[in-house]
């Protein structure tokens, strides 16, 4: 599939497709994207990456094909990020990167690898973004919000 097809030209995928998410069972919006991603038929790889935490290396790629700075991916809430000091702007991106490798929960979350990229996806319906197939659904969030399966046109 071209990066330039819009999500109403898709349909609902035929064929595997390699999806994998790093996700957290405890977060909301993780869970949210991984039913998305099922809602589009798509079975994905799941990282529960507070158990598995990827490698430094490809930590440094997720975050350079996401488009993201080190900060960026940065997770503050319910995390260790104040007490070890992450708010100074003067720390190096590897700096940053060494406190995630030391503290995966500062890894925020989900970040979603795709064929048609890598997204962190804040907020959950991001995701449609980067899924080569549409949701065979409407989608009920766990707050209650309705993402619906067909795109207005």
């Amino acid at each position: 599939m071209m990066a330039g097809t819009n999500e109403a030209d898709r349909t609902t995928q035929a064929e595997p497709v390699d999806i994998v998410i790093y996700h957290n069972p405890e977060c909301g919006t993780s869970r949210n994207v991984l039913a998305m991603i099922r809602g589009a038929g798509i079975e994905p790889h799941v990282v529960e990456y507070l158990k598995t935490p990827p490698a430094r290396a490809l930590l440094v790629q997720l975050i350079s094909r996401a488009g993201l700075t080190p900060r960026a991916l940065l997770r503050e809430k319910g995390t260790p990020y104040v007490e070890l000091g992450l708010g100074d702007s003067e720390l190096t991106d590897d700096a940053l990167i060494d406190a995630m490798m030391a503290h995966p929960i500062l890894i925020n979350r989900p970040l979603v690898v795709s064929p048609l990229g890598v997204r962190l996806c804040r907020p959950s319906e991001s995701v449609r973004g980067i899924l080569p197939a549409r949701l065979t659904h409407d989608f009920i969030k766990e707050d209650g919000e309705v993402i619906r399966a067909a795109i207005a046109t």
